[in-house]
């Protein structure tokens, strides 16, 4: 079993609060009122983490749930047939973990795709809440909806269709992830086959493809940039093929 590997920043350190954070709308503190959410963000702690770090492994028994604040983290399993493959991607605002809320073990290898940053919020924290819990519950049950949603979407648009067009499908998925005007996060090819399953090799001549057409613009080690509407127009040509 892999040990996590991460920075935390004690909670009474964290100079923003957790009323001003600026991912709380869409976080699963943002159903509670500010009077509350005063009183419970000093148990807060902040994750930091280095791109390819672990936050936890599958099988672990963990007692905190993450809300993702800034970067992106994979969520990555084995399967039946002993193959590595990275089942979801979390942005800003996803609640990672869930699993603890329930005392079960984590189902996924959780890793850094980027620097992260997140919010690690106690399970016990939660149980403290009393009256106030109702708001969260409800709030919970949308994050877990939206993880199913989330998995529908990757079978039906990642797990059919040419290799070509499941590439096409992620670099989509990549642009919603990313926040506005910034570079995506770009896998490497390994992991683009981890997501989609294909080869590494097939993966590498789908990305030298769209480069050549113009959609991808490589802007860094692990980094691209994408131009959308090239994307969408490749996008159509491929549905109508």
């Amino acid at each position: 079993m892999l040990m996590p590997t991460f920075a935390i920043r004690p909670a009474q350190a964290r100079a923003p609060s957790c009323r001003s954070c600026p991912v709380r709308a869409s976080a699963l503190f943002g159903a509670l009122d500010d009077e509350t959410l005063d009183r419970v963000h000093g148990r807060i702690d902040t994750v930091r983490l280095q791109a390819d770090a672990l936050l936890y492994d599958a099988g672990a028994t963990g007692s905190h749930v993450y809300t993702v604040r800034s970067g992106l983290v994979r969520l990555e399993r084995i399967t039946e047939a002993g193959d590595r493959r990275i089942v979801r991607l979390a942005g800003r605002g996803i609640l990672v973990g869930p699993e603890a809320l329930l005392r079960q073990p984590y189902g996924d290898d959780a890793v850094a795709c980027t620097d992260v940053e997140l919010c690690r919020i106690p399970r016990a924290l939660l149980d403290d809440l009393g009256p106030d819990r109702e708001p969260l519950a409800r709030a919970l049950m949308t994050r877990w909806q939206a993880a199913l949603d989330d998995a529908a979407r990757w079978n039906a648009e990642f797990g059919s269709g040419s290799s070509y067009w499941r590439v096409l499908q992620l670099l989509r998925h990549l642009v919603d992830l990313a926040p506005d005007g910034d570079p995506i996060w770009l896998p490497r090819r390994e992991q683009i086959g981890m997501i989609l399953g294909m080869t590494e090799e097939t993966a590498s001549r789908m990305i030298s493809r769209l480069r050549r057409e113009g959609a991808i613009e490589f802007a860094g080690p692990r980094e691209a940039r994408i131009d959308p509407e090239r994307l969408e127009d490749l996008r159509r040509q491929a549905a109508d093929e």
